[in-house]
């Protein structure tokens, strides 16, 4: 290679570089540079295909090969915009992407939810701390750099959009469907973190999409499976709800993604769903809070939706609501063809739908999608378990850990008296009880079921002596930590015992979760760790052996007993 040539590849490699990074501009700023290849890509477009670029379709990789197939054809037939992918793996995802954008002429805008990062929804993946935990972190630093470690591993499995963070206020401690799911129930905590952790995607090159708008925090049922109903009045909302989306608009959020919820003050209309709701998507978030961006259906397959509204009407009352993407539609085919049918009963105009388009291309365009996707499928696994997440995994673990009630009883802890250890909830041992029982040697360990009846736990109440020390750890052992954690009548009776007797507790379970435990309020220390994973684990064992000073910062009101903002 010559100097000259050397020189100008020099240029040309940081050119590109200077493209995937922090310095290009943001989406927003680009929607107003309107980019040649959007121009260029738009006027090819037929009217079905622009409507086509509106629609993203569900992907799996833990399925069969003939639903990967059929997923395949509706992309290649339909010539859809997108793909939003579920349950799998990171290789199989990164293989199929690759198949997927084969078959597609404009190169596919790929997104999953990754409210924890990959691991919600792919093995394999690491999983940061589920929110609720988040919200107890006093150090914001740490969430922006979870941003930036959760923008790598979706850019290297080759998606671009994280459809989170979750900034709904779960202010209703029986919330279904949000609940560990948010930072809490403090608007301005909520907000804080949420910004956090969406300028670290944003900054690390991943679109984003805040959700549930208007405010998904106070409802007790979930969309999943009915339409919840919200009678507070448009002041309540704008108050409280509203506030972090209207904090995270000001800071830039590129997307924003509508509910599924029937509320009478800000739509009359019987039965309504936000989703569907011009006065709602477009006067209160488009004209009234000002948002550019790109505005994005929850699944348009729940039932929030499809009770009321079927076969596409639900799809043409969408694109009419002002949303630019439609997740999930239940039968694409049909509801590209109502929109086409809108469009010439002049339902809705082709200038409506021409703004979405471009704000999709436009999507596609900040994301790199204006060069032929291709995903290295090689070593994979690796780069998406790198070691710097995972000390940062640890990292946010330590900095959640949220001392209760009062510090004496960690403090008055010593290896040099018996201890005894029980954990409740489960009949095999645990990461945090190994760890304490290497530094409390003099110790005895049980292993109480979640169904353990009276028997037995009578038997391991009378090898406890009254000067033993006792540490009481109470594991939720459910794969997500919701309400109502699974303890039969004994185990709980055996927990009011043990408070009774100065028990230190640690809480590996959703605090609201305290509420139902009678007596707990009782035990000299309680360490709330949030959730069962080892990460957890460890960095309650650490500070039970005063290794780790706990900063956290109760994120909820559980009772009385336990409010928002504790913590010693």
């Amino acid at each position: 290679m010559n100097k000259k040539f050397l020189y100008a590849f020099g240029i040309i490699s940081l050119l590109a570089i200077g493209k995937t990074n922090a310095q290009q501009p943001s989406y927003l700023e680009l929607l107003k540079q309107q980019p040649h290849w959007v121009d260029s890509v738009f006027n090819r477009l037929s009217t079905k295909q622009k409507i086509a670029q509106l629609f993203f379709v569900r992907a799996h990789t833990n399925l069969s090969k003939a639903y990967q197939d059929s997923v395949g054809k509706v992309i290649r037939k339909e010539k859809l915009g997108g793909v939003v992918f579920f349950q799998g793996g990171p290789v199989r995802q990164a293989v199929l992407t690759n198949k997927y954008q084969k078959k597609s002429k404009v190169p596919l805008l790929i997104a999953s939810d990754g409210e924890w990062g990959l691991g919600m929804r792919l093995d394999s993946t690491i999983s940061y701390p589920y929110q609720m935990a988040l919200g107890a972190v006093q150090n914001k630093e740490l969430l922006f750099k979870m941003g930036l470690e959760v923008a790598k591993d979706f850019k290297r499995i080759g998606m671009h959009m994280n459809l989170a963070p979750d900034v709904d206020v779960n202010n209703n401690a029986k919330n279904p469907v949000i609940n560990f799911r948010s930072f809490g129930e403090n608007k301005y905590n909520v907000a804080e973190k949420s910004a956090a952790y969406l300028e670290g995607m944003q900054e690390g090159g991943l679109l984003v999409s805040i959700k549930h708008f208007p405010g998904h925090g106070d409802t007790d049922v979930d969309s999943h499976y009915d339409l919840p109903q919200l009678k507070f009045t448009k002041e309540r909302l704008d108050t409280l709800e509203l506030y972090p989306f209207k904090e995270l608009i000001k800071k830039g959020a590129a997307g924003v993604m509508i509910a599924h919820m029937n509320i009478p003050s800000l739509d009359a209309t019987p039965n309504m769903p936000s989703t569907l709701s011009k006065p709602i998507v477009t006067d209160l978030l488009k004209n009234e809070l000002g948002f550019k961006g790109l505005i994005i259906s929850d699944a348009m397959d729940m039932k929030g939706v499809t009770k009321f509204f079927k076969d596409g009407e639900a799809e043409v009352m969408g694109l009419i609501a002002g949303n630019d993407i439609l997740e999930l539609a239940h039968d694409t085919k049909t509801a590209i063809k109502k929109v086409k049918q809108a469009i010439k009963d002049e339902r809705i105009s082709m200038e409506r739908i021409d703004e979405s388009v471009k704000k999709v291309l436009t999507a596609k365009y900040w994301a790199g999608l204006n060069v032929k996707p291709h995903t290295d499928e090689e070593n994979i696994f690796e780069e998406v378990n790198r070691p710097e997440s995972q000390a940062l995994v640890q990292q946010l673990a330590d900095a959640s850990m949220t001392l209760l009630k009062s510090r004496d009883g960690l403090a008055n802890l010593t290896p040099k008296k018996r201890t005894v250890i029980i954990n409740v909830g489960t009949d095999k041992a645990t990461t945090f009880q190994n760890e304490i029982t290497a530094i409390y040697k003099n110790s005895l360990s049980f292993n109480v079921d979640k169904n353990a009846n009276a028997e037995a736990i009578t038997a391991i109440i009378k090898q406890i002596k009254d000067d033993d020390q006792i540490v009481l750890a109470i594991v939720d052992t459910r794969s997500r930590p919701g309400n109502n954690i699974p303890l039969g009548k004994d185990a709980k009776d055996l927990i009011t015992t043990l408070s009774a007797r100065n028990a230190v507790v640690a809480f590996f379970a959703n605090p609201y979760n305290l509420a139902k435990l009678p007596g707990i309020e009782m035990a000299r220390s309680i360490v709330v760790a949030y959730q069962k994973e080892d990460f957890m684990q460890k960095a309650a064992a650490a500070v039970f052996a005063k290794k780790l000073v706990p900063t956290g910062k109760l994120p909820v009101t559980v009772n009385g007993f336990f409010k928002y903002g504790d913590g010693l």
